[in-house]
């Protein structure tokens, strides 16, 4: 049986509801603890408690989300987790398997079963209305099966790069902020985690410079000096034509890490106002991030910088441009502007340690494997994605059987 020959059937016929064990629990009264505390679109903070344990659909009740779509209606929430009273909470019964029913609904058009006019709302019982297809429960698996095996490759690379990023902060701060194979040399002992040769190369003492107790031999310079930070361009200047075009990489873009949805410029651009993946994007207007991108080719609009050197590897101006994050949002905080943002003046005011050349390499060849494993982490993790969309409504119409899918997930994986 083909998917166009699959029945329509009320997603209420399809699954167990538990709403009514929901609980909700005012931010004041939470207390912190390792278990997610799920909302209309997804963690919104962690507690000390859990009300289920298991493999659950959560699909938003109310909010914005549920008109623009701007993040998926419905998630997977496994393990132990707690859920208030925004998000519905449901489980395919003996004639769906949950998984399928949530890539089945980030395809399913709710407008027509939406209410209110100021705050939409998907209430019970017009959620249980909302027709959804249903092929036989193997089939069903099995397209879950070929879907899912993208999206846990797509959480292992997120999970992955939650370590490399931690890695190369917790080095990072080591090194250049808490001096711990310097100290350990003070005290007379040997630094822990470092090979011989490169233990070697750290000072044996601190001295007195403009920042404090610094590494003898160490380098103080502004941050401007280790790093060019190119400002983007008013790309509507550049409109789109008849040839071809990119994506316009705004603030909104960055935050979100892909261009879906952009706007578009055309390519008759300065190339090096042209993104690729692996640069660093520093939005120093509004919502200030500092990001590795991986969202593919763009252009660099403005409030955005891309930073470069011709001098120093691309971790070392990345972290030092990160650690300074915090003291840039507080100086865009007091601007009495309605976008606050910060000035050249603040890069150059903003301060970096440079170690020796040959300390600095051999640093270079611990940390640039990182950065170099998390954007390859991330780059496939979208190219992944891409595919997993690609497939799903053939999958979901029966243009594509899950044989031939399979053949796609094992070539992309």
């Amino acid at each position: 049986m083909a998917g166009k020959d699959w029945p329509l059937v009320p997603l209420g016929e399809l699954t167990e509801n538990f709403d009514g064990r929901r609980v909700p629990v005012k931010e004041i009264d939470r207390k912190t603890g390792p278990y997610p505390y799920y909302g209309a679109s997804g963690i919104v903070d962690r507690v000390d408690g859990y009300l289920f344990d298991g493999e659950y659909l959560l699909i938003g009740e109310d909010g914005e989300n549920l008109r623009t779509r701007q993040t998926p209606i419905s998630f997977m929430a496994t393990g132990r987790f707690w859920v208030n009273n925004h998000a519905h909470i449901v489980r395919g019964n003996d004639r769906a398997d949950t998984r399928f029913l949530n890539y089945v609904l980030s395809q399913t058009d709710i407008s027509g079963y939406l209410t209110g006019s100021t705050m939409p709302k998907l209430t019970q019982g017009n959620l249980n209305r909302l027709p959804v297809i249903a092929p036989p429960l193997p089939e069903q698996k099995a397209i879950a099966a070929v879907l899912g095996a993208l999206d846990d490759k797509i959480e292992l690379n997120r999970r992955m790069n939650a370590t490399l990023e931690a890695m190369a902060r917790a080095l990072f701060q080591s090194w250049f902020v808490d001096f711990d194979p310097i100290r350990a040399k003070l005290d007379g002992r040997q630094p822990s985690g470092l090979g011989p040769a490169t233990a070697v190369l750290f000072p044996e003492h601190l001295e007195e410079t403009a920042l404090g107790h610094t590494p003898k031999g160490w380098e103080v310079h502004s941050l401007d000096k280790i790093a060019h930070y190119l400002n983007g361009l008013a790309l509507q200047k550049y409109p789109p034509g008849d040839g071809a075009t990119l994506p316009v990489i705004k603030i909104a873009q960055l935050r979100k890490g892909d261009s879906a949805d952009a706007d578009r410029c055309n390519t008759d651009l300065p190339p090096n106002y042209i993104i690729q993946d692996g640069d660093v994007l520093f939005s120093w207007s509004g919502s200030l991030e500092v990001e590795l991108w991986c969202g593919g080719p763009g252009a660099l609009n403005q409030h955005l910088f891309k930073v470069t050197s011709a001098e120093f590897p691309k971790w070392f101006y990345y972290l030092w441009t990160l650690y300074h994050l915090d003291e840039f949002r507080l100086i865009a905080a007091d601007k009495a502007t309605t976008m606050g943002h910060i000035q050249r003046g603040h890069l150059a005011a903003a301060k970096v340690l440079i170690p020796p050349r040959a300390l600095l390499d051999s640093m270079t060849s611990t940390m640039s494997p990182l950065i170099d494993q998390l954007i390859a982490n991330r780059t496939q993790s979208r190219t992944l994605a891409t595919l997993r969309d690609t497939l799903l409504p053939k999958l979901l119409s029966g243009q594509l059987r899950v044989p031939d899918a399979m053949t796609h997930v094992e070539a992309g994986a």
